[in-house]
């Protein structure tokens, strides 16, 4: 395919990936490396990989067939379809709808982390304890990604099918499409090859402990897991039937730059420059990339059991994207050189969201992120009372991190404005409001 697969897993120190190529209505793949360091099974095309978020796409496509159906209306309230519906703020609650929360435009809480089991009844019960969750933001107020939102998707697919999602996602769209290696729950990834997620811990990569959280989170992406070739009968579905292109037209015309690209959203998907799009997903020390040009019938897919196989990726995309559909591949963001100091009256502050408590400060020349967690959970995931980074100016409303992790350098942007000058969200993906 123009690269060597081992080559590239070892120069990026990733455990194991596959990749898969569609162009002329053929789909080529290869793997390499292997799906576990601790067993050492070599990683093969028919191997399952967690592709975390992307999933998202499989639970629009799911939401769009309802609407084909004549069974769900994007724009009506979602509370219509879901009795007992409730959200901490009420205004949400009445005014909150699926295509807020396909476009992540709801508000709902990204970061709502609540254990709920493993049985069918886990996405059921999770949305009922957003009643309880905090709702910093009303609805339409901003683009602010949120897993939680795409579990109330999931929900409205188990109402209105009668019937629990990971049923529905098999009967409606792996059956049909006769694939084979598509693993919706653990149970399920269990019969295939598995890859095995890792993570770096004093600067080793290593076997994560878990492969997936609590089920409620399955229609977001914690579950699912397939072989790259198989991601792509599933986006050749998306090219081939005129009723999924309407999941492709942008609803956002512009979001924040987090750093990976993206210019704008559909309806699920990731929009970025060129007419391409796609989505990319993390799950448990995996990441999975995939990026489809429509117009010249173009896809490619990226699985890795690793959390940093991002430039293995970003090589892969620069190739295939160049070379069959005459499109350029934006570069993973790096520091400039020399970077101007940070516009300290605009940008500096400390923004809340429903985790930390992020200061942007300025002191002696040079800038830092100081986050402090808010709750026990974020502390547990930050692994003490405060952690503290450096970042760099990037452009005029952004900030990049000026050590890159195992991911790559984290870029957050500063956006609207409080009426006195100052930014009014830190956002990095996930939006936080200014508290100070």
């Amino acid at each position: 395919m123009g690269w060597d697969l081992g080559e590239l897993v070892a120069k990026y120190d990733v455990p194991g990936a596959q990749v898969a190529v569609l162009a002329d209505g053929e789909i080529r793949d290869e793997a390499a490396g292997v799906l576990s360091l601790r067993t050492q099974v070599e990683a093969t095309t028919d191997s399952v990989f967690k592709i975390g978020s992307i999933t998202k796409i499989w639970t629009a496509t799911l939401i769009q067939q309802l609407v084909d159906n004549g069974v769900l209306d994007l724009d009506r309230p979602v509370r219509d379809y879901l009795p007992g519906f409730r959200l901490s703020d009420p205004a949400a609650t009445a005014s909150l709808t699926a295509r807020h929360l396909l476009t992540h435009t709801g508000g709902i809480d990204g970061n709502h982390f609540t254990d709920t089991g493993r049985n069918d009844d886990a996405i059921e019960k999770f949305v009922a304890t957003l009643a309880e969750a905090d709702h910093l933001l009303p609805p339409d107020t901003v683009f602010s990604y949120s897993n939680s939102g795409y579990v109330v998707l999931g929900r409205l697919v188990e109402v209105l099918r009668d019937k629990p999602f990971h049923d529905v996602l098999r009967e409606r769209l792996v059956t049909p499409l006769g694939l084979h290696t598509a693993a919706t729950d653990t149970y399920e990834a269990i019969l295939h090859r598995a890859a095995v997620g890792h993570v770096q811990t004093g600067g080793k990569v290593v076997p994560a402990k878990q492969w997936a959280v609590s089920y409620y989170s399955a229609p977001s992406g914690s579950h699912f897991a397939i072989s790259a070739r198989e991601l792509l009968e599933f986006v050749r579905l998306h090219l081939t039937d005129p009723a999924l292109a309407a999941l492709r037209e942008p609803q956002v015309e512009s979001v924040p730059d987090f750093g990976g690209g993206v210019i704008g959203w559909g309806l699920g998907w990731m929009l970025y420059q060129d007419g391409v799009v796609g989505h990319t997903g993390v799950a448990k020390g995996q990441k999975a990339w995939l990026r489809v040009v429509p117009s010249a019938g173009v896809a490619v897919a990226v699985l890795t059991n690793s959390t940093g196989g991002e430039p293995l990726a970003y090589e892969i995309f620069g190739a295939v994207l160049r070379d069959l559909a005459g499109v350029k591949t934006a570069p993973l963001p790096v520091p400039p050189l020399n970077p101007a100091g940070i516009d300290a009256d605009r940008m500096c502050g400390t923004y809340r969201s429903t985790l930390y408590d992020i200061t942007l400060t300025s002191e002696h020349d040079r800038a830092f992120l100081i986050s402090r967690p808010r709750n026990e959970i974020a502390e547990s995931f930050l692994g003490g009372s405060e952690n503290r980074v450096e970042v760099v100016r990037l452009n005029d409303s952004s900030v990049i991190t000026a050590e890159p992790k195992s991911s790559g350098h984290q870029v957050l942007s500063l956006v609207g404005s409080d009426g006195h000058g100052r930014a009014r969200f830190l956002h990095n993906g996930a939006a936080a409001y200014r508290i100070a």
